[in-house]
């Protein structure tokens, strides 16, 4: 599992100095050793070592990616410009695209290290548009055939439009992406949106539109069948989905935001609360 190549190490102590589970230490020639029972498989070890000595969980630092120099102004420039996109080519993205899109998942970071996301690809616009079309009729039916108060109240405002044929949901889009994450996953609900955020960067940068799909997830919690259409395992939640494909416009310029608001928190003492203050807190919290 670990392996030091002692003519490379040079007994710097970076790996030992950010290994969080505390798995490293040196022995008495000064080589880390590991303590196995500890290592929950982060490899930042094998990423910080200078001369790459180290090797762990089968991974060796040759099959690494050297680190690049950042254009932090590049980077700005992707969040501002952003968008979401609702409108899309009726056709498949290349395989070259999808290809990088999925493979780039495997490096979304998630809680203490829990990597068990599930993500489900509609990657065919035929299947899309069968998946497309099972839940618009859902839809429909649901809202005029035998109304259902909560589908009525949740698509309330697309109500006509839905009833005239349009794609509210899926607004045309020839892909989707669902992550689903462990039931008892230490961070099922972050880790998801950690996940779709890195994609949607990243799709962006190949200049392919996503969007945020709301009513689609609304959907995968109303219509249980849809979990198995998309091949969930067994005990994971679906928890986000996320359209995707070629776009059928372009922005020209970012937008131009209205500021957040932001404080910097001053030193000062911590504030003993009422009992209402904290009951008003909490359920804020935990809301």
């Amino acid at each position: 599992m670990f392996k030091i190549d002692e003519e490379k190490c040079i007994h710097c102590g970076l790996c030992i100095k950010d290994c969080s589970a505390s798995a490293l230490e040196f022995n008495e020639n000064k080589i880390p050793v590991i303590n196995e029972k500890r290592c929950f498989k982060c490899q930042h070890c094998l990423a910080i070592c200078p001369t790459g000595a180290l090797s762990v969980c089968g991974k060796n630092p040759e099959n690494s990616h050297e680190i690049q120099e950042r254009n932090p102004e590049n980077l700005l420039n992707l969040i501002e410009s952003r968008r979401s996109f609702r409108h899309y080519k009726s056709e498949n993205l290349d395989n070259d695209r999808m290809e990088k899109l999925k493979n780039m998942l495997k490096y979304v970071p998630t809680g203490v290290n829990f990597h068990k996301l599930h993500f489900s690809f509609i990657d065919d616009i035929d299947v899309m548009n069968e998946f497309r079309g099972y839940v618009n009729k859902k839809i429909l039916n649901a809202l005029t055939k035998k109304p259902v108060k909560a589908i009525a109240k949740k698509f309330s405002r697309y109500t006509k439009a839905i009833i005239d044929g349009k794609d509210i949901v899926f607004r045309g889009a020839p892909h989707l992406v669902v992550v689903s994450t462990p039931v008892n996953a230490p961070c099922y609900e972050v880790d998801p949106m950690i996940a779709l955020s890195y994609f949607e960067l990243y799709a962006q940068s190949l200049n392919i539109g996503t969007c945020w799909c709301g009513l689609g997830e609304y959907c995968l919690k109303i219509m249980p069948e849809l979990s198995e259409y998309l091949d969930i395992p067994k005990g994971y939640k679906a928890s986000y989905m996320m359209l995707f494909g070629e776009p059928d416009i372009k922005f020209a310029r970012t937008v131009q935001p209205e500021p957040v608001e932001i404080v910097s928190v001053q030193k000062k003492e911590f504030k003993k609360l009422g009992i209402k203050e904290r009951i008003q807190r909490y359920f804020w919290n935990v809301k």
